[in-house]
C-alpha cells in the first residue's frame, strides 16, 4: 500500500492518541491520520512541537521524519534501528561482509542507471542525448574513469543551459534541486531500513560523518526524475523558489505510478523491491540492480 506524505508548514503541535498522530493548532485538532498509514513526515516549520510518543510511534512503523531548516530545505531525516526488519542482525552481517568486487560491481550498474535516466530526461525533453548514450555503454567496474562526472558535465549543460551551474547554496532551479532531491533521499533511505539493511554501509560513498551512505549510492538513478520536474517548473520561471505549489509536484513523485519488475507500482512500493533485488544482488552476481522506469 502506499503510504502517505505529510508536509506540515505551520506551527503544529503534534501528539499521539490511540496510534492516530493528532495536529493541533491553536488548540483546535485540525486532523487526525493512522501513523500505520503514514510513510514521510516533513517538518519545516520552527515552531512545530512534536511529543517524545510520536517520534517513537512514528520510528516504530518505519515512517520517516524529515526536519527541515531556515530555508525550509530538508536538513536531516529521523530513521529507526531496531524493529526495520525481524532479520536486521543476519543482514547486517551479510551486508558487512560484501566483498569489494560486488560493491564496485553493483556500483558500475547504479552509475550506469544513473547515466541512462539522465539520458531518458533529456529525450523527453527533445534535448540531445548522444553524449551521454556512449558514456553509459562504457561505464567499467567501479566506475574508475569517473564517468559519472563526465557525464554530469554534458548533462547539465545540455539540460539547464551553458550558464548553469549547480550549486547546494544558490537559490532558483539549485533550492528546487536539493528539495527535490533529500525527498527522494529519505525515501530511499526508507526502504533500506524497511528491508534490514544498514544506510550507513554504502557500495560507493565511505564518509564517516555520514551516516546514509547507501541511501546517497542507490539515490543517483532517481536524481534525473527530480530534474525533469524541477525543468518543467521552472521552464517559464528560473527564479521560482520552493513554495507550496513546487513542494506538491515534488512530492507527488514518491506516488507516481512507475514500471519495475513488468508490473505497475508506485515510485515508493517500487523502491522496497529495489533494496530485495539489492540484497539478493549481494549473494548472487547474476542478478542486475535495475531501477524502476516511468509508464510509457
Amino acid at each position: 500500500m502506499i503510504k502517505r506524505i505529510i508536509d506540515i508548514s505551520e506551527a503544529t503541535y503534534l501528539h499521539v492518541q490511540h496510534q492516530q498522530l493528532l495536529l493541533d493548532r491553536n488548540g483546535t485538532t485540525i486532523a487526525q491520520l493512522p501513523i500505520e498509514d503514514l510513510g514521510v513526515v516533513i517538518l519545516q516549520h520552527p515552531a512545530i512541537v512534536i511529543t517524545q510518543a510520536v517520534i517513537i510511534a512514528c520510528q516504530k512503523n518505519n515512517v520517516v521524519l524529515v526536519f527541515c531548516d531556515e530555508r525550509h530545505l530538508p536538513y536531516s531525516v529521523l530513521l529507526p534501528i531496531s524493529d526495520g526488519n525481524t532479520l536486521h542482525n543476519k543482514i547486517l552481517h551479510q551486508q558487512m561482509n560484501v566483498s569489494l568486487a560486488t560493491k564496485k560491481r553493483l556500483w558500475q550498474q547504479v552509475v550506469k542507471q544513473k547515466i541512462t535516466q539522465q539520458m531518458h530526461t533529456l529525450k523527453k525533453l527533445d534535448k540531445p542525448y548522444k553524449p551521454l548514450e556512449r558514456l553509459a555503454d562504457a561505464v567499467k567496474t567501479g566506475d574508475p574513469d569517473n564517468l559519472e562526472a563526465q557525464a554530469a558535465q554534458h548533462y547539465w549543460r545540455l539540460l539547464f543551459g551553458d550558464d548553469f551551474r549547480r550549486d547546494v547554496e544558490l537559490d532558483g532551479i539549485n533550492s528546487l534541486l536539493n528539495y527535490g532531491y533529500a525527498i527522494m533521499r529519505a525515501m530511499v533511505a526508507r526502504a533500506i531500513v524497511g528491508s534490514g539493511l544498514h544506510p550507513a554501509i554504502g557500495l560507493h560513498h565511505h564518509n564517516q560523518y555520514d551516516g546514509l551512505c547507501l541511501a546517497d549510492d542507490l539515490i543517483e538513478p532517481f536524481r534525473p526524475w527530480v530534474d525533469y520536474r524541477v525543468y518543467q517548473l521552472t521552464r517559464n520561471n528560473p527564479q521560482l523558489q520552493v513554495n507550496k505549489e513546487a513542494k506538491i509536484v515534488l512530492l507527488s513523485l514518491l506516488s507516481d505510478t512507475v514500471m519495475y519488475e513488468q508490473q505497475t507500482m508506485p515510485l515508493m512500493v517500487a523502491c522496497h523491491y529495489l533494496m530485495a533485488t539489492l540484497k539478493r544482488a549481494y549473494q548472487d552476481r547474476s542478478i542486475v540492480l535495475n531501477y524502476p522506469t516511468s509508464q510509457p
